[in-house]
């Protein structure tokens, strides 16, 4: 059931693609749909009686699924019709990759309830920094395109033309940011405090444990810096991406090893 609702979405998210900019209207609708649809294959792939299916793909998947919110919504108050052509063929591919790499699935029989609600911010928090690492790359490349003499547009420059102002760019990034830094903490937090409730077994400082509290610490200096010294364009940027791949390599990176290249399944 699930692979034909993945399916499903990602052949909607590729009409939201194509759709013209002019059928607004269409488009939110179609968007509406799709992530609805993508969300449903989500939560009954995720999701079994007594288990938890985890996996790169499931938490790029869900990266992208919280994307297109996170379009769907801004794009009632910016005009982000670029960010559509953008997000959408990203989207498209992140609702199949759960049907190439299931992933591995992690029994919840004694465990406490703690523990998936742990999973489901950890999912949040990286899925919305996730966001913002693309976000932070689009902004790379939209300032390099204003420095740029070439009038070549193609596609890809045609969306990156389309996309809002630097300001409104960097504001939509920091108001991602936050979000993305109030889960990461609530992650940490929950993940240090009710260590023995959570994993049943004291808090122990392995990679993930390290690199989470290292993004962590990048992202609240980052915040810090922009609040007391107006850190913002590239100092913004560096930080952004620094924090997200500390992040990759606590989680996604090391199960993409495991799971792709050494085909091994882990917990």
């Amino acid at each position: 059931m699930q692979n034909t609702l993945f399916v499903a979405a990602a052949l909607l998210y590729a009409v939201c693609a194509l759709l013209p900019s002019r059928r607004g209207a269409v488009i939110s609708a179609v968007t509406a749909v799709a992530w609805v649809t993508h969300g449903a294959a989500l939560g009954l792939d995720v999701v079994m009686p007594g288990r938890l299916r985890v996996g790169f793909a499931i938490m790029l998947s869900s990266a992208l699924w919280v994307s297109v919110a996170a379009y769907w919504i801004e794009n009632r108050n910016f005009a982000l019709d670029g960010l559509r052509r953008l997000v959408m063929p990203f989207a498209f591919g992140a609702a199949l990759l759960p049907m190439l790499f299931p992933g591995s699935l992690m029994p919840l029989a004694g465990k406490s309830p703690a523990f998936a609600w742990h999973i489901a911010v950890a999912v949040l928090a990286y899925s919305t920094l996730t966001i913002a690492a693309f976000h932070a790359v689009l902004m790379a490349l939209q300032e390099a395109r204003l420095h740029t003499r070439t009038a070549s547009r193609g596609w890809f420059g045609s969306a990156l033309d389309q996309l809002p102002a630097l300001l409104t760019m960097e504001k939509l990034l920091f108001r991602v940011i936050w979000i993305g830094f109030v889960l990461l903490s609530l992650t940490v937090l929950s993940g240090i405090v009710f260590s023995e409730q959570v994993f049943d077994r004291p808090l122990l400082l392995d990679h993930k444990s390290v690199f989470a509290l290292l993004s962590w610490a990048l992202f609240a200096a980052l915040l810090a810096g922009r609040k007391w010294q107006g850190w913002r364009g590239k100092t913004a940027l560096r930080f952004t991406l620094a924090g997200f791949a500390t992040l990759a390599l606590a989680y996604v990176g090391s199960r993409f090893v495991m799971e792709v290249v050494l085909h091994r399944g882990v917990a």
